[in-house]
């Protein structure tokens, strides 16, 4: 991967939620160094809530120092919940450790790759660079914080009693991270199936964004159809750049 950096202006669309008390980057930060959520997990499943660790943070604000110093409001991206090798080690959504070292973000992290975050940053690149991308985009989850069961990463849609005890939890999340500085025309959906079933429901209920647009999961795209990734960073490169 070669991260490229190329400083372009966005033109934004006034139709946003947002806040004028703190900078968009202090916001994400704020937000999610106070995660803590009370709530009993269904047996066998365990929170997944890197930002507890110093160095997680440290690196949480150099990226978002570095992307996000501004009060510019953003499309945002929503994935499903963060994943051991990935946010949920980093902080950084869809951003694994060999990717914050390409970046610039100096860690001590396993530098593994993880498959959506390489297919992530790849579509970064086709679409002018980090700098142009992220200060356009909001990449987020429905779910901040991840889950593990018997050691793997667990999704918050697996287990039906699971999504029932965090949905006020997803609700809230979600409602909270707007004011950071949303656009809600739209909002671009990480899955197209379960987790964009999941979101379009809990959208017709707090009518967050007028439209609910999917896109293939980068994990899916990667484990399954490696080989057309290609198609794949033109499709993404169609919604997004």
């Amino acid at each position: 991967m070669n991260c490229v950096f190329i400083q372009i202006t966005a033109t934004f669309s006034p139709k946003t939620l947002n806040s004028t008390m703190h900078n968009f980057a202090q916001q994400v930060l704020k937000y999610h160094f106070n995660l803590s959520p009370e709530i009993r997990l269904p047996r066998g499943v365990e929170w997944l809530n890197p930002y507890d660790s110093k160095e997680t943070r440290a690196c949480m604000e150099a990226f978002y120092g570095s992307y996000y110093n501004d009060s510019k409001p953003r499309t945002y991206i929503l994935g499903i919940n963060p994943g051991r090798l990935g946010a949920g080690l980093t902080g950084v959504p869809f951003t694994d450790p060999v990717c914050l070292t390409q970046l610039g973000i100096d860690n001590s992290f396993p530098q593994k790759h993880e498959l959506s975050s390489i297919f992530i940053h790849e579509m970064i690149d086709v679409c002018g660079g980090h700098t142009n991308f992220f200060h356009q985009y909001y990449i987020t989850s429905l779910s901040p914080l991840g889950f593990i069961k018997e050691g793997k990463n667990y999704n918050y849609y697996d287990d039906a009693k699971l999504l029932q005890k965090i949905k006020p939890f997803i609700v809230e999340s979600i409602s909270d991270q707007l004011r950071f500085g949303c656009h809600t025309e739209k909002v671009f959906c990480l899955g197209q199936g379960k987790n964009f079933q999941y979101l379009s429901a809990l959208n017709e209920e707090q009518g967050w964004w007028d439209e609910v647009i999917p896109l293939p999961h980068p994990r899916w795209i990667m484990q399954y159809r490696r080989k057309r990734k290609e198609e794949f960073l033109d499709m993404y490169k169609e919604f997004l750049c």
